[in-house]
């Protein structure tokens, strides 16, 4: 059962995300990906986020360019966390979304990461802390590779 779930607004978002995929795989953390936008598809969005805790769902990561509304659309319909991983996919190479995923209103966090591929890690990582609170192998798998980053 995925505890993790990671949304993109677009199908163009994935190279991005594969980032979060191959970190959330090395980490044995498992997953589903879908596609839907605040936008476009608002209902599927509120369908997901709504379902999200009885499928098992733990965290949400949410990537998204532009007005990067995806992570505070699914928000709004969940005390899930949710992170956000701006994507620059405007002629602001990723500002506007960096800042609309962080200007987040009080009661409506999204935890915002860097734009791209190190934002797309990093959540994944995020993640992993969230869940080493309740799960001791993801801690653990966790607490592995920071002790392989300070042997480098």
């Amino acid at each position: 059962m995925p505890l993790v779930g990671v949304v993109m607004g677009s199908a163009s978002d994935e190279p991005v995300v594969q980032e979060t995929v191959k970190v959330l795989e090395q980490l044995e953390i498992d997953y589903e990906v879908r596609v839907m936008s605040a936008h476009r598809t608002p209902e599927r969005v509120q369908e997901y986020a709504t379902t999200a805790r009885d499928r098992g769902i733990e965290v949400l990561i949410s990537a998204a360019g532009g007005s990067a509304a995806l992570g505070g659309v699914l928000a709004s319909w969940t005390t899930i966390p949710v992170i956000g991983i701006p994507l620059a996919s405007s002629e602001l190479k990723g500002m506007d979304a960096l800042l609309a995923t962080a200007q987040m209103p009080p009661g409506i966090p999204v935890a915002c990461m860097a734009v791209g591929v190190w934002g797309a890690r990093n959540a994944a990582f995020f993640a992993a802390e969230i869940l080493g609170l309740k799960y001791d192998e993801i801690r653990q798998a966790y607490e592995k590779y920071r002790r392989g980053l300070r042997e480098q």
